[in-house]
């Protein structure tokens, strides 16, 4: 008879944790993206206090389309604007749509609602039951820095502009 030599079994109880290092809320990055948004606003809507609404065309590879911006709310201290690429029944996949609170005072802007969805926590623990990233607040604030920087560079102003007479 052979003799074997028993090893023990390996347990998945190791030391290593489940998930990685918990994310880490860079605090300063945030608060500078959503000042930068208020900047890059404020030159898109240059006349906010005065206009309800305005259009930017952009000239894309598929075709051309309109970003409105739609004031929706105006209080002393706060703006709350409404950013819509294109129409749903022009588009071939999901555009962006996302509501913007602009707060004057302190000279930022921040996404409150994305793609009708609205809540967004600090951070999230992963995974958890809508699926969202430990930093999907600041990866929306950080796609709408995206954004108004493309239509700063590429966007038309849909409205004629006067020149006065010479």
């Amino acid at each position: 008879m052979l003799n074997r030599i028993r090893r023990p079994i390996p347990t998945t109880t190791s030391k290593m944790p489940l998930t990685g290092p918990r994310y880490r809320i860079d605090l300063s990055g945030h608060i500078a993206e959503c000042d930068a948004n208020y900047v890059r606003l404020m030159k898109l809507l240059p006349d906010l206090y005065a206009t309800d609404e305005r259009a930017i065309g952009l000239d894309l590879l598929t075709g051309s389309t309109l970003v409105r911006l739609c004031v929706i709310e105006r209080c002393p201290y706060t703006t709350t604007v409404r950013l819509q690429q294109g129409s749903p029944s022009e588009a071939m996949f999901r555009a962006p749509a996302m509501t913007v609170r602009l707060y004057h005072d302190a000279r930022t802007a921040e996404v409150t609602e994305y793609q009708n969805e609205r809540g967004f926590q600090p951070f999230y623990t992963y995974p958890n039951l809508g699926m969202r990233l430990p930093d999907e607040k600041a990866q929306i604030n950080k796609l709408l820095s995206e954004l108004l920087s493309f239509y700063l560079l590429t966007g038309t102003s849909t409205q004629s502009v006067s020149l006065g007479n010479p």
